[in-house]
């Protein structure tokens, strides 16, 4: 379907593209989860989460 509307040969190079966008993508998550509140966001995953109890 998508081929129709753009193109056979643009959906190849958009194929070949994938595994490229997914590595950058992931490479982007991993700098936000640094640049940001990383335990705020890691608080989400459950094996880590326990890690970062607060002692009261």
């Amino acid at each position: 379907m998508l081929g129709k509307l753009v193109g056979q040969r643009y959906v190849q190079i958009a194929k070949s593209w994938v595994p490229t966008l997914v590595g950058w993508g992931s490479v982007g998550a991993v700098g936000l989860v640094y640049a940001t509140d990383w335990r705020l966001l890691l608080d989400y995953v459950p094996y880590i989460r326990g890690k970062f109890q607060k002692d009261e």
